[in-house]
């Protein structure tokens, strides 16, 4: 038997406001209607990816996140200033190095996520 990610789940408080900005933010669409406003399933057009679900949760958005989400860019700083235009935040992060190939962001909820300049060592994307 072998096992492969089939989705990365975040908690959010608002439901309806995180399905807008990821689907904005990432291209993917919802999977179904939601049933109601504690969750969505968010599918990338050519079910290429795996699947971004969106949990509504109390629990408070951690400074920092154990886990997070990497998104990769081709022009990273255009992709940064898009996202913020659709509600994402940048973050002040105190774990910048020299020359970081990253940016942190956070979502409306707060969920926090690095933009990450795509190069020649980014095996297996596209």
């Amino acid at each position: 038997m072998m096992l492969r990610i089939g989705s990365t789940v975040l908690g959010v408080e608002d439901v309806t406001r995180a399905v807008d900005f990821w689907t904005s933010a990432i291209g993917y669409e919802l999977r179904e209607a939601p049933e109601d406003d504690t969750w969505a399933t968010l599918i990338s057009p050519n079910a290429a990816s795996s699947q971004l679900a969106l949990m509504k949760s109390v629990t408070a958005v951690q400074a920092h996140p154990r886990v997070h989400l990497d998104l990769y860019a081709d022009n990273r700083e255009s992709e940064v200033a898009r996202l913020i235009e659709l509600g994402a935040r940048r973050v002040e992060w105190d774990s910048y190095g020299e020359s970081p190939d990253f940016v942190v962001l956070e979502d409306p909820d707060g969920n926090r996520f690095c933009v990450i300049e795509k190069d020649e060592h980014w095996i297996g994307f596209r």
